[in-house]
């Protein structure tokens, strides 16, 4: 049948599912919102009140479900203010289809009003770009887009336009989506046994769980083999969640803001199997002395990150979770009771603690865990509260935890909260930021009030930059240069102009009564947190050093002392 461009579009979104869009309208993209007219009642578009915030949404709505994520924006400035999104997901592997539209074929490269070439600009940040100037090759590039996102080590990828694709016509097919299979032909079963020889082999294993184990679905595998060979367990920020967070053999995050349990443990070790992780600098420190006494297996689908920043002494190429299934089926349960009654004394004798004398930001997060049981899905964006959120909530599954871990994104939050809400809205989602971080994206609090999505979002405001204050505090001898945030901005006038519920929290005693308003809400409710701007993240390894050399306040406090 005979199909304009923008209709071509629509109809290959509905084949791959999609049943909802994040986007933002323009002049370039009005014959594919002019399509969208036609196909409401089947595809939701969500009208956001920013580009980011539309790339963010379509991010955590990936994330959230495991499904391919959407996003549209006209040319020039609207398709510019993806970018930062589009990025965000590249650093994460999260899959998402970007959708542009550029001025017409005869003006490009004219500098001709709203033009940019868009698809130039994002090609370091995407698996793949493409520009449609042919109206036959569009249906295919379509579904090209969509394959590349999900398949292998997922991804952004953007499809652009022209206006004059869209208005044309051509004759249009449907197709069901191609399959995508788990990567398993580099799956060699001499890597396999070698990797089953070092299990069987080790004293003192530990297992580090990435971001890769979340999206191939392989958290049965994980905890079925840490059990198998009795290993303690510690993760990654990306990596929330596959682990449990009360199961006795997990010893909480590694690297920067890890536990002492996880930083000293992998020290310690004289294996580490590492699962989908790609050793960020966060997250090893010092490479020369990372892991020192252990060999390191490491398995992870994509072959670029296997020695990359770590050399390690085996490596699994493939999906996650079959190589786990490969090797559960034939490694042999193994006890380590020195090793876990050491790694138990580490956590026994180094607990997480913070000042309970006042309101702090773990004592929110500890509250948050309690009454919501662990159940809700906790979007965050980047800083001190990032780091509280990551030690202090349990996460018992994965896609639980949606956070920029890679690129390190504020203002990501609040759309991933409204992505999250869109494609599951049968959970309570929660948006923990900081307060430096919801100036940036707090006009998405207008786009929850005007879709209905009733998410919670909690800001711990400190008036300063908090991460960043922390690292003058310690690093740069109290120089606060550009980061307090001494005006008189009222968010809970603000979240209320926007249309929301807000409440301001100031004392311990307050916490319980508006966290159980807020999971009562049935619109977004705001709760503006007022804690101490000189509060700070620990433990904290510094950057570029060793993770034995992790410190905390207590230490801190035993060195001042000495001197």
């Amino acid at each position: 049948m005979q199909l304009t461009g923008a209709e071509i579009i629509v109809e290959c979104l509905r084949e791959q599912g999609v049943d909802t869009v994040f986007g933002y309208p323009g002049g370039a993209i009005l014959n594919v919102y002019d399509a969208l007219y036609e196909y409401r009642d089947q595809i939701t578009h969500i009208l956001t009140s920013h580009e980011q915030g539309a790339s963010h949404a379509a991010d955590g709505y990936a994330r959230a479900t495991g499904k391919v994520g959407v996003c549209m924006a006209t040319s020039g400035p609207g398709a510019t203010n993806l970018v930062t999104g589009i990025a965000t997901a590249y650093m994460d592997s999260v899959p998402l289809v970007a959708i542009t539209a550029n001025v017409g074929r005869s003006l490009l490269g004219k500098d001709s009003f709203q033009e940019v070439d868009i698809a130039g600009i994002v090609m370091p940040v995407t698996k793949y770009s493409f520009i449609v100037k042919d109206i036959t090759k569009l249906a295919d590039t379509i579904r090209r887009a969509f394959y590349i996102a999900k398949s292998g080590r997922p991804g952004p990828v953007l499809v652009d336009v022209t206006k004059d694709v869209t208005g044309g016509k051509y004759e249009y097919t449907p197709r069901r989506p191609a399959t995508v299979n788990r990567e398993t032909r580099d799956i060699h079963q001499d890597d396999v046994n070698a990797a089953i020889a070092m299990i069987k082999a080790a004293e003192r294993p530990f297992i580090f769980v990435g971001g890769g184990a979340v999206i191939s679905g392989a958290e049965n595998e994980v905890r079925e083999l840490a059990h198998r060979i009795q290993a303690p367990v510690c993760d990654s920020l990306m990596g929330k969640g596959v682990f449990p967070g009360e199961d006795p053999l997990y010893t909480g995050m590694l690297g920067m803001h890890g536990t002492k349990a996880s930083d000293l443990g992998v020290t310690q070790c004289d294996l580490l199997i590492v699962l989908g992780a790609r050793f960020s600098d966060r997250v090893t420190g010092n490479t020369q002395t990372f892991a020192k006494n252990a060999k390191i297996l490491q398995v992870d689908i994509d072959a670029a990150e296997i020695n990359k920043n770590v050399i390690v002494d085996q490596s699994i190429e493939g999906d996650l979770k079959e190589v786990l299934r490969r090797l559960l089926y034939e490694v042999p349960e193994k006890a380590h009771p020195e090793w876990i009654a050491h790694i138990q004394e580490l956590k026994e004798k180094y607990p997480l603690q913070y000042d309970q004398t006042q309101l702090t930001g773990p004592y929110i997060i500890e509250k948050l865990y309690e009454m919501t049981k662990g159940d809700a899905i906790i979007t965050t964006d980047v800083g001190q509260h990032q780091m509280w959120t990551a030690q202090y909530y349990k996460f018992k599954e994965p896609r639980t935890l949606i956070t920029s871990g890679g690129l390190g994104t504020m203002g990501y939050g609040l759309g991933a909260a409204i992505g999250a809400k869109t494609g599951r809205p049968e959970k309570t989602v929660v948006n923990i930021a900081g307060d430096g971080c919801f100036r940036m994206n707090m006009n998405e609090i207008a786009t929850a009030v005007r879709c209905g999505r009733p998410l919670i979002q909690i800001i711990m405001n400190n008036h300063v930059l908090g991460m960043v204050r922390q690292w003058q505090t310690l690093f740069y001898g109290q120089r606060y240069s550009a980061t307090v945030l001494n005006d008189s901005v009222d968010f809970v006038k603000v979240s209320e102009a926007m249309g929301a519920e807000a409440i301001r929290v100031t004392s311990k005693e307050e916490v319980e009564p508006a966290l159980r308003r807020a999971l009562e809400a049935k619109k977004p409710i705001v709760l503006d947190c007022l804690i101490d701007q000189d509060l700070s993240v620990f433990p904290m390894v510094p950057a570029g050093a060793s993770l034995e050399d992790v410190f905390d306040e207590e230490d801190m406090k035993n060195n001042e002392q000495s001197v």
